[in-house]
């Protein structure tokens, strides 16, 4: 194209779209404004000329912009249209029409940029938004300075696809710090080279995604992430979305991030592939309705669940690259949703990284070692301390109780003990005020997040603050935050809680503050989260599980020293938690029938199917609602509602496993419980030693290894401890696809030792090595093991043999034996049976039911059989076989 085309098809462009703005701006006027504005412009002259009244009387927008621009010209036509309108007192449309005219003809105007021209603006533009972020007391600071770098593990590094059970690296290789280089390996292509559109961050609330998704969004616009793969990047708050009101298009939404109005959308939109959208907090995406067909064109105008599936489904913009965040609890829902994700767990902070946050935190060196001292000695709490979010809380309150000479023993161990303490040490901070009266606000503030915590909403207007009388209050400047958002025709003013878990702590505080009258209602009882949460998951879990921890004792003795709720209150809502959490195991899975496939599966055969969404891990999350209560009674009355607890495909935490020990400890008489196919985390390794000390240790000989290979900790110890407990009534333990090391078979022998309640113990495809078994027998052969019933499955179970032999021997308790899974050679079945006539065995019935048996062991059985009538022995071949004759005697 030569220079004057090029510049007649510039001026064709620019009166193109100042005839489009004008157009806009007169039809947004009522008949009355259009006819004032008709009488206005009739006196508008320029260098002495004025369109002439006949062409303007009958005249309608479109031939008013027209008119206009043929007179005028494309920018003075907008110009005094601008100032006809604000004669005509219709400034709100002269105002926005004077901004976009700024925008598009401006001398920076970016009207007539192409796409390439228009990357540059656009990662300026982000620099410029995202260059700080507001911290949690409205400070602004640089993100370099916020972001603190966290463990982010892919999925593939994060779980043992082969055979799950005590994961083989430590967690610190598995897990990449945060920095450019991990975040540029989240999109990066797997062992077939296949590069993944969709990657979800997730984990447990205030762990520092939203921080990260930013952080990533950052670094793209200064150029260290995807380089030359990524031209335009954008970020979706997926809350906020959702609460828009009105339809809105995804160009809309872009259109809303970029700089100019005059953004070229349409060609940004036209190569997805080139585009990366950031959706924050995916998981608060409600169902949808089955007939609601996910958005398919960005033009489309739609309401925002729509818009957020259409692009999860890839069914908009299936080109684009999706970076989503979502909470961990709800990853079932969010992978019916999204295609082929590729997941990344952000773990937090490492021990290391936890003591340096202290440090950090605390400017005076002693005073953070202090308090560092206090919360490693407390097991619980440290590992809390692995979300930065609750770090920041607890070093908080340890700040204040420092500073004040308090005693620190007050800090406790559980998330809601934390977050109850900090907000007491808030309320007690801020400036006096009436008792009654904030109690009073108090109350309100509970209601406003109780009522956004059940409708998905995070972002309140003003009219809901003035409905409850809470605008100005001391709650609002103590705990909401307020944000502006540009309107059509002013600034919407909203506030939001100063973190979305202070939103769901309220709500479940609410619950104990309000009168008993207020809960009778079915949307404001106790029920209402409860069974809107029936699988504990999603956006309620947090709510739920800060809920329990307010009923512990301590903790309602603080709520109505400091807050003044009824003790009416707190004891109905303790007993209607306490009976939905018994009716809930009404409905969960019992043990599998002996003989069946479920957990007995021969070695190697395919993994049985998922379960629906939510069930594979709603135990755990019970569990951990469990033990927020610190209450073992009330574990007690509640485990009695889930005879059986079964954990199937968990990848186990150090917290997790410390949740698990603490309710096994308070669990009833005649309690099961099954772990299938987990993957156990060990506990973290020291420091490698010195070259020096390594080459000192393997000069020291093999006694020193063989020593440390002993002292190596399990990670099932404090279960096993929990199991010796006095008031465990645990009566069933199973283990099964858990690759047990030697340290857990060590640590579990001790335990049965000592374990008063335990009857029944099931090992089940473990990969037991002959050591272990060795281990494992001799606890079951101890004086005081009251295991009466023994399920071993394993291949290679004849080379120990051996050692279960003299089990039988020595074993006062054990009556049932069952062996599955193997193949018994003919000199090992020859000295089995020996053992079985024994005097000192007390066995009653063996099972060999999946057992390869030749045809001289089967007859060897059958003579046992005969000559112990009361002993059962069952295989399928054993049955049909014929009785030796009568007078027969055994060579054994």
């Amino acid at each position: 194209m030569d220079q004057p085309e090029a510049l007649r098809s510039g001026t064709e462009a620019r009166a193109a779209k100042a005839r489009d703005l004008l157009q806009a701006a007169l039809e947004d006027l009522s008949q009355e404004q259009l006819k004032r504005f008709r009488h206005k412009l009739r006196d508008a002259a320029l260098d002495g000329r004025s369109i002439p009244w006949g062409r303007l009387e009958r005249a309608d927008a479109v031939d008013l912009a027209e008119q206009m621009i043929q007179f005028y010209g494309p920018e003075p036509a907008l110009d005094v249209a601008r100032k006809t309108l604000k004669r005509a007192d219709v400034r709100d449309v002269a105002a926005r029409l004077k901004e976009q005219g700024l925008q598009w003809f401006s001398p920076g105007s970016s009207a007539l940029l192409s796409v390439s021209e228009y990357k540059k603006k656009y990662r300026e533009h982000v620099l410029q938004q995202h260059a700080k972020v507001k911290e949690r007391n409205a400070r602004s600071v640089k993100i370099n300075k916020r972001f603190t770098k966290l463990l982010i593990a892919r999925e593939s590094a994060a779980l043992v696809d082969e055979a799950p059970g005590l994961a083989e690296e430590p967690e610190p290789e598995r897990a990449r710090r945060s920095d450019t280089h991990t975040f540029n390996r989240l999109f990066g292509r797997d062992e077939e080279g296949q590069r993944p559109l969709t990657v979800v961050l997730q984990g447990p609330a205030g762990i520092g995604k939203t921080m990260a998704a930013k952080k990533i969004l950052y670094d793209w616009a200064v150029g260290k992430l995807y380089h030359d793969q990524v031209d335009f990047a954008f970020f979706l708050p997926c809350r906020e979305l959702l609460e828009r009101p009105g339809p809105c298009s995804l160009a809309r939404l872009v259109l809303d991030q970029c700089p100019h109005r005059s953004a070229p959308v349409r060609q940004m939109l036209a190569r997805s592939e080139r585009l990366l959208f950031i959706l924050d907090g995916a998981d608060e995406l409600p169902p949808g309705p089955a007939d609601a067909a996910p958005c398919t064109d960005p033009f489309e105008e739609a309401d925002g669940a729509r818009v957020l599936d259409g692009l999860m489904s890839k069914t908009l913009l299936p080109g684009a690259r999706l970076l989503v965040t979502a909470r961990a609890t709800a990853p079932g829902r969010l992978q019916g949703r999204l295609c082929s994700p590729q997941c990344a767990e952000v773990r937090g902070f490492s021990d290391k990284d936890k003591k340096k946050y202290f440090h950090k935190f605390f400017r005076d060196e002693r005073m953070a070692e202090r308090a560092y001292r206090f919360v490693k000695e407390n097991e619980t709490l440290f590992a809390l301390c692995f979300v930065p979010f609750v770090c920041w809380i607890v070093c908080t309150v340890l700040r204040q109780q420092l500073q004040l000479h308090q005693d620190l023993s007050r800090t406790s161990k559980t998330t809601t003990s934390v977050y109850l303490l900090f907000i007491t040490s808030v309320l007690s901070s801020a400036p006096a005020t009436d008792g009654p009266q904030m109690q009073e606000e108090l109350r309100k503030l509970g209601r406003l997040a109780r009522e956004g915590t059940l409708r998905h909403r995070a972002q309140f207007p003003e009219k809901d603050l003035e409905r409850l009388e809470l605008r100005g209050s001391k709650v609002q400047t103590l705990f909401l935050s307020k944000k502006e958002l540009p309107g059509v025709l002013e600034t919407e003013v909203t506030y939001q809680f100063m973190d979305q878990s202070f939103q769901e702590f309220f709500a479940a505080l609410s619950y104990l503050l309000e009168q008993e009258k207020a809960l009778e209602a079915p949307a404001d009882s106790v029920g209402a989260l409860l069974q809107g949460g029936t699988e504990l998951r999603g956006h309620l879990t947090l709510t739920t599980r800060f809920l329990f921890g307010l009923l512990n004792g301590e903790r309602l003795r603080d709520i109505e020293r400091h807050f003044g709720c009824g003790g009416v209150v707190s004891k109905r809502v303790k007993q209607d938690v306490l009976r939905w959490v018994q009716e809930q195991g009404q409905g969960h899975p019992r043990a599998a029938p002996e003989g069946t496939e479920e957990t007995e599966a021969p070695e190697g055969s395919q993994e049985p199917e998922e379960e629906e969404e939510g069930e594979l891990s709603y135990p755990l999350e019970l569990l951990y609602c469990l033990y927020e209560t610190q209450e073992s009674t009330f574990v007690h009355q509640a485990l009695r509602g889930w005879p059986e607890l079964l954990l199937e495909r968990v990848h186990f935490s150090r917290l997790d496993l410390l949740v698990l020990s603490y309710c096994v400890r308070s669990c009833p008489a005649g309690q099961a419980l099954r772990l299938v196919s987990c993957v156990l985390v060990p506990p973290q390794e020291k420091k490698k030693k010195s070259l020096i000390k390594r080459l000192h240790g393997s000069l020291s000989g093999s006694s020193s290894q063989a020593t440390a290979r002993k002292s190596q900790a399990s990670p099932l110890r404090t279960l096993f401890e929990a199991m010796t407990d006095q008031h465990c009534g645990l009566h069933s333990l199973t283990l099964c696809r858990c690759r047990l090391p030697d340290s857990i078979c060590r640590d579990l022998s001790e335990a049965l030792r000592e374990a008063p309640a335990l009857r029944e113990l099931g090992l089940l495809h473990n990969r037991l090595s002959e050591a272990g078994l060795r281990v494992l027998s001799e606890g079951l052969a101890w004086p005081q093991c009251r295991v009466q019933k023994l399920r071993v499955w394993q291949p290679r179970l004849q080379e120990a043999f051996q050692y279960l032999t003299s089990v039988l021997r020595q074993s006062p308790a054990l009556t049932i034996l069952e062996l599955g899974d193997c193949q018994l050679s003919e000199p090992t079945v020859t000295d089995l049976c020996a053992v079985l006539q024994h005097p000192g065995c007390r066995l009653q019935t063996l099972r060999l039911t999946s057992v390869q048996l030749s045809e001289q062991s089967l007859k060897e059985l059958q003579v046992v059989k005969t000559a112990k009538p009361d002993l059962v022995i069952t295989h399928p071949a054993l049955d049909g076989h014929p009785r030796p004759p009568a007078g027969h005697s055994s060579a054994l």
